[in-house]
């Protein structure tokens, strides 16, 4: 039995380039839909917010002097194509989805409104939900927090390439400290990097868990929504 009944699911665009310095993995793509197809057959409904940061970041391009509005924009230009990808390799897999964009293009996919993704959950359906919030100076790790609200989802599991949160970053500190368990203000006040301030705000402010885990450990989602201890929860 699911532990979750609604879930958003947050990837990095850095999640789907896999062992690439840039752009789409179709390995990586291919597996996180398998790993959905088996989520979806547990009965969960079950929404994604995906980053773009394998093809554009714009803060570091705004940080090298271009408009940091216009250098947003592109990035959520990325996350469309990144959403695009994971929706063809999903449908390859039989899972029904719709792609929704806060940034109207409705050759490709169509606009985010509340009540129609809430529907769509209902149906059976995969909701990709890509272009961030639609407005420059807000991460998707804040638009996975403003959607989660919006849907009433249970919780928010953020995907990444470490097996939680960590003292610091464990890539360059061999004695951080992982963390079974923290609380919103603990990583607001420790600056610890797991969402934005924003994102962390909204949560906190309206109760809703983030679980971070490894994405690259197959089968982690399933586990997670099991209600498998595994990653880090913060609540």
């Amino acid at each position: 039995m699911p532990a979750y009944k609604r879930v958003v699911l947050k990837l990095s665009g850095e999640a789907l380039q896999g062992e690439q310095s840039y752009g789409i993995d179709p390995k990586i793509v291919l597996s996180i839909a398998h790993q959905v197809k088996e989520v979806k057959k547990m009965g969960v409904e079950l929404a994604i917010v995906i980053g773009g940061g394998n093809i554009f970041r714009g803060v570091a391009a705004s940080s090298q002097g271009m408009d940091r509005s216009s250098a947003d924009y592109m990035g959520m230009l990325a996350t469309v194509i990144n959403g695009l990808a994971l929706q063809d390799a999903l449908e390859k897999e039989e899972v029904f989805t719709r792609v929704m964009t806060a940034i109207q293009m409705q050759q490709l996919a169509e606009p985010y409104i509340r009540r129609r993704a809430i529907r769509h959950l209902e149906k059976g359906r995969v909701v990709i939900l890509v272009a961030g919030t639609g407005n420059p100076y807000f991460s998707t790790d804040t638009a996975a927090a403003l959607r989660a609200n919006e849907i009433g989802a249970d919780v928010i599991l953020k995907a990444t390439k470490v097996d939680g949160i960590y003292s610091s970053d464990p890539m360059k500190n061999r004695r951080a400290r992982k963390f079974e368990h923290v609380k919103y203000l603990d990583v607001l006040k420790k600056g610890l990097k797991v969402m934005d301030s924003t994102a962390i705000s909204l949560c906190m402010d309206n109760h809703i868990p983030i679980v971070v885990f490894d994405l690259n450990c197959s089968g982690n989602i399933k586990k997670v929504i099991q209600g498998e201890k595994i990653g880090t929860r913060v609540d």
